[in-house]
């Protein structure tokens, strides 16, 4: 690749919600609800490493972005399956 092209694409993740469901079916068989949020969720000492290996690169930082994105995308559909059954609509009779 030359060095002055543009690198202009998304990197494809598959769908966040098959993602969600995966964490979502583990806990449904027990794993605690805090450790998968913490596998789904990128840690502060990691982002910020990919954020300093970022700097300079406008590749690395736009697949930085996606990946972020992603991430917290699969962690809020995966908070709202968990969320609706710890709290399920109350019953109208």
């Amino acid at each position: 690749m030359n060095a002055g092209m543009a690198t202009d694409f998304e990197i494809y993740f598959g769908e966040p919600q098959q993602e969600a469901a995966f964490f979502y079916g583990l806990f449904m068989r027990g794993h605690p609800v805090q450790k998968l949020r913490e596998d789904i969720d990128v840690p502060p000492e990691v982002l910020a490493r990919w954020q300093r290996q970022a700097r300079g690169d406008p590749w690395y930082q736009n697949t930085l972005g996606q990946v972020l994105n992603y991430r917290k995308h699969v962690l809020a559909i995966f908070d709202s399956l968990v969320f609706r059954d710890m709290n399920p609509p109350p019953r109208i009779q």
